[in-house]
């Protein structure tokens, strides 16, 4: 399942979160962002029913206090946190495969 969460929701959904929590900070006039949306939106979809990761997306337009503080200054940007803490980022366009291997890498 796919999250969208804003500033008020991010630390319920990714900080508190006890597993993987691959988040893709993104924009609507971002046309990289467009062309990886319905691919983390597929690999949400094949992890749909573990409950050990989640697949959540940011607008950073919409919460740049949350893109000041992670350091978002490219998109698209996955960051991968695990039980809460940053452990990975990935900034570009990439395709499903590698953003798979970014995935099974900590699960």
């Amino acid at each position: 399942m796919l999250i969208h969460a804003n500033e008020e929701t991010f630390e319920a959904e990714v900080i508190k979160f006890d597993g993987i929590a691959v988040v893709d900070f993104w924009a609507q006039w971002c046309g990289p962002c467009k062309m990886l949306g319905p691919i983390f939106e597929e690999l949400s979809n094949d992890y749909e029913g573990n409950p050990r990761i989640k697949f959540v997306k940011v607008d950073t337009d919409e919460n740049m206090e949350l893109s000041f503080k992670y350091r978002i200054r490219g998109i698209p940007c996955i960051k991968i946190f695990k039980n809460g803490e940053e452990i990975e980022t990935s900034v570009g366009l990439i395709p499903k495969d590698e953003l798979e291997d970014l995935v099974k890498k900590y699960l």
